[in-house]
């Protein structure tokens, strides 16, 4: 059984959101158009706390995007966003839910980040999402959203490692660093993940 994890799309990750991935608009048309062709759709949540720990301004002193050391693990400073019940962390309004099945949030304890889909950064707490998967039967995961070298990339290398086939579609994800992306996707082929285009992956999946 194969699913579709859609990683992210909020407002707040789209043009005008307070932590924008450049062109991240663009994926929608390509996520609503691969919906149907899966046997099972997940979106996920960034859901932060007021005040979380991964934001600059809950650190005096400090500038966005800056490199510091958080409870024992790298952690990059962002701008506040996808806070709870706020606007920016609301799914993007063109996102087509009709067929998600289930919504995880993640990023929900104010002192650790939570880019994968599967754990927090610090593999502490698990989402749940795995044993969801297993429970429905899912032994393939295809993987869109935002941001390509941040969230999409650490849910994928949690993905292999819970012994799920993954592919990330690469069209259908925009990253922060272009630089960054082509990193995550060696790192990934390494690993033994796959990639494909939005147009490869239904041409697959409609011939079977």
């Amino acid at each position: 059984m194969k699913a579709l994890l859609l990683i992210d799309i909020q407002t707040d990750f789209l043009p005008g959101g307070r932590l924008a991935v450049p062109d991240g608009d663009a994926i929608l048309p390509l996520v609503n158009a691969l919906q149907p062709h899966f046997d099972l759709v997940v979106a996920t949540q960034d859901w932060h706390p007021p005040g979380h720990h991964s934001f600059a301004s809950s650190h005096p002193g400090r500038q966005v995007f800056e490199q510091i050391e958080l409870h024992g693990l790298p952690q990059t400073l962002w701008p506040d966003h996808c806070e709870q019940g706020r606007p920016g962390a609301e799914l993007a309004p063109a996102l087509h839910l009709e067929a998600v099945e289930a919504i995880f949030r993640k990023g929900t304890s104010v002192d650790i980040d939570s880019y994968s889909a599967f754990f927090d950064n610090g593999h502490r707490k698990s989402t749940g999402l795995a044993d969801y998967l297993r429970g429905r039967g899912v032994t393939q995961v295809y993987l869109a959203g935002l941001a390509a070298d941040y969230c999409v990339y650490f849910s994928a290398l949690d993905a292999l490692a819970e012994g799920f086939a993954t592919t990330v579609i690469t069209d259908a994800t925009r990253a922060i660093s272009a630089e960054g992306f082509a990193a995550a996707q060696a790192d990934l082929r390494a690993k033994g993940g796959h990639l494909c285009t939005a147009a490869e992956c239904i041409g697959r999946l409609s011939g079977q």
